[in-house]
């Protein structure tokens, strides 16, 4: 390695002479209004302050956020009834309507670009659960699927999380075995059958999963029969536990009791 100091300083003016050439080319953009911005991968003010960003207090299972601290190991009424087979499930945002234009441009609209910054919120909501994995592996897509849409936007944020974390990532140490309609418009119930049995994990990544503790990364939690279709595979195959880190979560208003 080079560590001449004034080598080292010629290259990072370069660098930074290059960067600037290209900016006054490329001005950079808000990454969901296309805005100019100062720093590439950046919201600008407006879209900034409608993305709702998840943090405590929340609950300790699946990471729902609470209107009131209730203590760090509190768990929402729907973990109470009946844990995942998860262990732990966070999320960079929420996902509604000011969100949902980042999401899908980075899924459907071959938008790689935002990747590290996403990276570097998924590294700031999951960073306990980055610190215990093992080996991060993404949600897979079916090969058809994979090859229609050219990309699989869980494993570039699985990549993302790996590069800030120094984890290793494994993009198919899950596979998914058969084709699986859309679940944009099932219930919970019609989620947990669509994704029954589509899952496996990869023959040549078995040693790589027993007795580890295995990080999911996903886009979107929804219901979370996609991730824990995924989990019971993992656990099956002798992982020590299933964490799961996603970009945006659906937050459903909270059942009141009388």
């Amino acid at each position: 390695m080079d560590l001449n100091p004034v080598r080292l300083a010629l290259t990072g003016a370069a660098r930074r002479y290059s960067r600037a050439a290209l900016d006054v080319l490329l001005p950079p953009q808000c990454l969901s209004c296309s805005t100019p911005v100062d720093t590439p991968g950046a919201l600008c003010a407006a879209c900034w302050s409608k993305i709702t960003f998840i943090a405590a207090p929340l609950c300790a299972c699946c990471g729902l956020p609470f209107e009131v601290d209730a203590g760090a190991e509190t768990l929402c009424a729907a973990c109470l009834a009946k844990r995942p087979r998860y262990r732990r499930a966070r999320a960079a945002f929420r996902y509604d309507d000011d969100s949902r234009r980042l999401v899908l441009m980075f899924k459907h609209a071959d938008r790689l670009d935002p990747a590290p910054t996403f990276g570097r919120w998924l590294a700031q909501a999951g960073g306990g659960l980055l610190a215990d994995a093992d080996v991060i592996a993404p949600v897979p897509l079916h090969r058809w699927r994979l090859l229609w849409r050219r990309y699989n936007q869980s494993a570039e944020l699985a990549r993302a999380a790996g590069r800030q974390s120094g984890k290793r990532v494994v993009p198919d140490l899950v596979v998914r075995h058969r084709r699986t309609p859309s679940q944009a418009d099932l219930n919970a119930r019609e989620r947990r059958l669509n994704v029954a049995g589509a899952f496996g994990v990869n023959p040549r990544h078995r040693e790589l999963v027993r007795d580890k503790t295995v990080l999911l990364i996903d886009d979107v939690l929804t219901t979370g029969a996609t991730v824990e279709a995924c989990a019971r595979i993992l656990l099956r195959a002798g992982a020590t536990a299933v964490d799961v880190l996603t970009l945006a979560r659906v937050v459903r208003p909270q059942v009141r009791t009388p």
